[in-house]
Formats: C-alpha cells, sequence, structure tokens
C-alpha cells in the first residue's frame, strides 16, 4: 500500500470541517510533532515507538488535498 508521510502539524493544517478535528487527534496521540502517514483509501495512521496505529480517516477530497499541499506523491 503506498502512503503519504507527514507530522500531525500538518494533518491538522489539511483537515476540512467534516472530517476529525484536532482534539480528536489530540485525544488519539497526534502530536504537532508526530509522525503520521495517510493512504489512498484516507486511513490516518500515527507511528508508536513499535508500530502503526489507525486513528482515524479523511473523506472528499483528500488525495488532491494530500498532495498538492504537502508536494509528495504516493510512495
Amino acid at each position: 500500500m503506498q502512503f503519504i508521510e507527514m507530522t500531525g502539524s500538518t494533518l491538522k493544517s489539511l483537515l476540512s470541517s467534516d472530517e476529525m478535528d484536532e482534539s480528536e487527534l489530540t485525544a488519539a496521540g497526534v502530536e504537532d510533532t508526530s509522525i503520521v502517514r495517510i493512504n489512498q483509501h484516507g486511513d490516518i495512521e500515527v507511528r508508536r515507538p513499535d508500530s502503526w496505529d489507525v486513528v482515524g480517516g479523511l473523506i472528499g477530497d483528500f488525495a488532491e488535498r494530500i498532495t498538492k499541499n504537502t508536494g509528495f506523491d504516493w510512495a
């Protein structure tokens, strides 16, 4: 599966109003400096010391938003 990685801060800036909000990400342990990744299905995963945890998802035009705003492509 392919992903785009970013920081928690970048993810928070890309959320739309009908998706998770900042408080939900914080409750899931996503901090501004956390490493997160999004897969092509919109699943949000946060890097833990020894694994990745799914903490939510994106909807709508997330693929275009993510690639446009991060400058990254799926890898």
